[in-house]
Order: C-alpha cells, then sequence, then structure tokens
C-alpha cells in the first residue's frame, strides 16, 4: 500500500524543519509540499490554486535534491489556510501531515489562531508538528 505524505509550506524556519524531518525520516511513495494560500490574503494576480510556483519553491527544489527524494507541489486556496490544507488532505486521500509548529509570528497569530492547531484539532489522519 502506498503512503501519501503531506507538507504544507510557507516561508518559515518551523516549514523548513518539517520538510527536513519528512524527507529524513518519514516514509513515503508520495511526498507533497503545498502552499496553502487564503482567499483573503491573495491580491489580484498573485499565485491561486493549481499553480506551481518556481519561485517560491526553488528552496523545496534545493532541499529535495540534497535528500535525493522527489516531491510534488501544489498551491491551494481556502477560507483558511487550514481548511485549504485539510481540504487538499481529504481529496488527495493522504495518509499523514507532517508541518512546522508555527508560520505566522506576532499579532496576527494571535488574532487569527495557530494555522498548526487547527489542523492538528481538525485532521482525521495522523498530523506531526515538528518545531
Amino acid at each position: 500500500m502506498s503512503r501519501h505524505v503531506l507538507v504544507p509550506m510557507d516561508d518559515s524556519d518551523p516549514a523548513r524543519a518539517a520538510l527536513e524531518h519528512a524527507l529524513e525520516w518519514v516514509p513515503a511513495d508520495r511526498l507533497t509540499v503545498v502552499h496553502a494560500v487564503d482567499d483573503l490574503e491573495a491580491d489580484y494576480g498573485s499565485v491561486v490554486a493549481g499553480d506551481d510556483d518556481p519561485e517560491f519553491f526553488a528552496d523545496v527544489r534545493a532541499l529535495t535534491d540534497e535528500y535525493d527524494r522527489a516531491v510534488e507541489t501544489a498551491v491551494v486556496t481556502g477560507s483558511g489556510a487550514a481548511d485549504a490544507i485539510l481540504e487538499y488532505a481529504a481529496e488527495e486521500s493522504v495518509d499523514a501531515i507532517v508541518m512546522g509548529s508555527e508560520g505566522k509570528a506576532g499579532v496576527s497569530r494571535v488574532l487569527l489562531g495557530s494555522v498548526a492547531e487547527a489542523v492538528t484539532r481538525r485532521a482525521e489522519i495522523p498530523v506531526t508538528i515538528v518545531p
């Protein structure tokens, strides 16, 4: 049976740590790195669902090359990052999620809540949080 693991990615150190953890320690036949964009935060002309943003995923490609692992990448949108991540996981039959402990910092994180916490609370599959 194949195993599909999802790693949500933003531009943060915890997200990079989660990807490194998944690349090194998580056995998976399919590893997908997804960038979740909140519908309300997306600008006109910004990356939309399904677009594979080569600039955003440049660090991902460099890291996966270092570990000699192939990964898929995707950009998804939703009414919130957690919703987009969970919807993608359900639609793509993901078996587990590995994600960073936090991506946002400061006031926005306090007001909006933690995406990692929301995903962990609502996921129906195992979620590994990497600090």
